[in-house]
């Protein structure tokens, strides 16, 4: 089928340098860009059911979690003065 279309001045000739490096028409060259193009539109995916995640349940957490990160700094420090007394 011929169709007249509007590409831009960059996209041609880097079409056509990759046709002549690969000693194809122009034509062949645009048609396999844009089969390339519109089949990596479609995902590697398709046809497949979407990734889930596993879930575990855990239990309650010991702790009260709303100053988790200044319970996981006070771990830290006692592990680190834990080391240094190791060293004595």
């Amino acid at each position: 089928m011929r169709s007249t279309v509007r590409i831009d001045d960059d996209l041609m000739d880097e079409l056509k340098q990759r046709a002549e490096q690969e000693n194809l028409s122009l034509s062949r060259m645009l048609n396999r860009t844009l089969r390339t193009g519109l089949r990596a539109g479609k995902g590697t995916r398709s046809g497949q059911r979407p990734y889930r995640e596993q879930v575990f349940a855990m239990g309650e957490p010991e702790m009260n979690l709303d100053k988790a990160l200044a319970a996981a700094a006070q771990l830290e420090d006692a592990e680190v003065l834990r080391k240094l007394a190791a060293r004595k």
